[in-house]
């Protein structure tokens, strides 16, 4: 890390730090460019040529709670919630 202590080498500085965010801003343009080709033609299509399409719903989601304890924790599940209302 470089200290400034005259104008001139604060100005040196700045000139430095500038060539070095156009330089990077120039890289950042092309790889947005090569990502927007990238992303465009193999998440939109397959082979042949058909459009995938976007799924509405998570297959792998139980939407019943209950039969999936059931089925997955059977005898766990009963022998652990069986005394639950005892206590109302």
């Amino acid at each position: 890390m470089t200290i400034a202590t005259t104008q001139s080498e604060r100005l040196a500085l700045i000139k430095k730090i500038a060539d070095r965010r156009n330089k990077m801003a120039k890289v950042k343009s092309k790889s947005r460019k090569v990502r927007d080709y990238s992303v465009s033609s193999t998440s939109t299509k397959k082979d042949n040529g058909l459009a995938i399409p976007k799924e509405t719903h998570n297959i792998y989601q139980w939407t019943d709670a209950s039969k999936y304890a059931a089925e997955y924790y059977g005898e766990t599940l009963h022998y652990t919630t069986k005394f639950d209302n005892d206590w109302d």
